[in-house]
């Protein structure tokens, strides 16, 4: 561990950072456990690839919308205050996703649909309100050092992804060499409630602790000089730049695990290759500091945005799991400091931002991954998958075509039904499963004859049909990583142009405000009503 007392003025800084840094745990281990389990929502409620995208998308555009507006208020309400609704807001987002089932009988897919959109959408929420604070109150805890302190912060988003992706994976089913399941996989519903234990940690760590102001705010900046400096060039700049770190990253994040596992004919091999990036992202972030010491924080992401783009574009034509693993670990050394580093070069140069420059930022690339980043890249599976296997055989295409199209802005396709697929992936064992027990409690179930009697006529077209489902869905995934590669490189381009042009002023510095931050007068504490 780094330790950290000895760089900052405040006597808790080392554990509002690591209450911070679990906060951000907690929201990497709730996205790695949904992307864990989209397969299971599919299959159960019968979503498309780009209605999956669109509810992970949901858990995206709430982060960034919060993160936004919060910032803007996060000195004049406080600290204290907006963890404190981060926390219960986790929870009422945890009852909702798990209402699912309960939605799905009584109004069928549109009522499972719209508790997870939404019980994603307040997560984020409160993963929104979360990161408003600890990302302004890391710069603040360590003025001339933040790269490398908002790197450690942010270890804590690839932390949780590895808890929640082996936590997955020990829950996933089980299957023999012949494909049939031997251990049924964990109820999703206790898969999605893990995440809620760092939440619970994260609360009280930071209970009654006393936080500092921002530096723009310990300086006496206002609101509207803070907001003004989001309208100057550099920074619109960098928030553009940012809008396509949230998609690459973030985005890909959404469908990487299921990507890779159709890749290496695994779902199973795709989730352990998410932990390894994961855990190799959670290292080098610790090691970024020495790093923009030698070449900048700018050469930095210049660096990680042409492996970004290298990674990628292998990932899209590996062949087998070596070729996989090689690819994704330049893919992962690439996104790896974006994030943070970014956070970092929009405080060092706008200081007199103070949350609000580090929350707009943070804003904009989380839109950009809701909006664009996870719909996107969903919409281009579903599209090329739905190309690809109608160009081959239209027959099977109608067999497995989802009831409604999926829409992206203005581009609409038709892809393939999660529910009919998932069914002829393991040839209708699963299916059976749930009938006999539906026999047995007397029950019936709408959704499940209407797969039922589907299955009775597709199952005698099974054998042919399935090479070419599975191969459309691969097609579709690699054709999705091999656009989203281009996102990287014009990243860097802009990186290089903004290296040339502090180059050819001296170079880039930091800005600080004040040498050594001042305490606040009244430094409010979570939980005692301070402010």
């Amino acid at each position: 561990m780094t330790e950290t007392t000895s760089e900052s003025a405040f006597p808790n800084a080392q554990r509002l950072l690591w209450a911070g840094f679990m906060a951000i745990l907690a929201a990497g281990v709730g996205f790695s456990l949904r992307g864990g389990v989209l397969g299971l929502w599919a299959v159960e409620f019968g979503f498309t690839m780009t209605e999956l995208g669109a509810i992970t998308g949901g858990g995206l555009t709430g982060f960034g919308i919060v993160i936004i507006l919060s910032s803007l208020i996060a000195d004049k309400v406080g600290y204290g205050r907006l963890m404190m609704l981060a926390f219960i807001l986790h929870a009422v987002s945890a009852l909702i996703t798990l209402a699912a089932p309960a939605a799905f009988e009584a109004g069928g897919k549109a009522g499972a649909y719209n508790c997870l959109f939404w019980g994603m959408f307040i997560f984020a929420v409160a993963n929104g309100l979360a990161e408003a604070v600890v990302n302004p109150l890391t710069a603040t805890l360590f003025p001339k050092n933040k790269t490398h302190y908002l790197n450690i912060l942010h270890a804590g988003w690839p932390a949780g992804l590895v808890i929640g992706g082996l936590a997955s994976a020990f829950m996933a089913a089980q299957k023999n060499e012949a494909g049939d399941v031997i251990q049924q996989a964990v109820d999703w519903k206790i898969q999605m409630s893990l995440f809620l234990i760092p939440v619970i940690i994260y609360g009280g760590m930071l209970f009654g602790q006393k936080f500092p102001q921002s530096e723009a705010a310990s300086a006496g900046t206002t609101l509207g000089e803070m907001i003004g400096t989001v309208f100057a060039p550099l920074m619109l700049f960098l928030l553009v730049i940012h809008a396509m770190v949230g998609y690459v990253e973030l985005g890909t994040d959404s469908w990487i695990a299921k990507i890779t596992g159709s890749i290496m004919e695994s779902g199973a091999k795709g989730m352990a290759l998410f932990v390894y990036t994961s855990t190799l992202m959670f290292a080098l972030r610790f090691v970024a500091g020495p790093i923009v010491h030698r070449i900048s924080p700018l050469g930095l992401l210049f660096v990680s945005s042409i492996l970004g783009f290298i990674g990628l574009t292998l990932l899209s034509s590996a062949q087998g799991a070596v070729i996989c693993v090689v690819a994704a670990t330049v893919y992962a050394c690439g996104k790896t400091f974006l994030w943070p580093t970014m956070l970092a070069v929009a405080s060092e140069r706008f200081p007199k931002g103070g949350a609000v420059a580090i929350g707009m930022l943070g804003g904009v690339g989380m839109l950009s991954a809701g909006l664009l980043g996870g719909p996107a890249i969903g919409f281009k599976q579903d599209y090329y998958a739905s190309q690809e296997l109608e160009a081959k055989d239209a027959q099977t295409f109608k067999r497995y075509q989802a009831d409604n199209e999926s829409r992206f802005m203005n581009f609409k396709t038709v892809g393939l039904d999660g529910a009919k697929v998932g069914v002829l992936s393991d040839n209708g064992k699963e299916l059976a499963r749930v009938n006999t027990l539906l026999e047995e409690e007397g029950k019936t179930d709408e959704n499940q004859t209407m797969l039922t009697n589907w299955w009775k006529s597709a199952s005698t077209h099974a054998e042919a049909d399935k090479p070419l489902v599975e191969s459309a869905g691969l097609y579709g995934g690699r054709m999705a990583l091999k656009l989203t590669s281009y996102v990287p490189l014009v990243m860097a381009a802009c990186y290089l142009a903004l290296i040339i042009g502090f180059k050819a002023t001296g170079g880039y510095k930091a800005v600080h405000l004040d040498e050594q931050p001042e305490l606040p007068n009244e430094p409010e504490a979570l939980g005692t009503g301070e402010s």
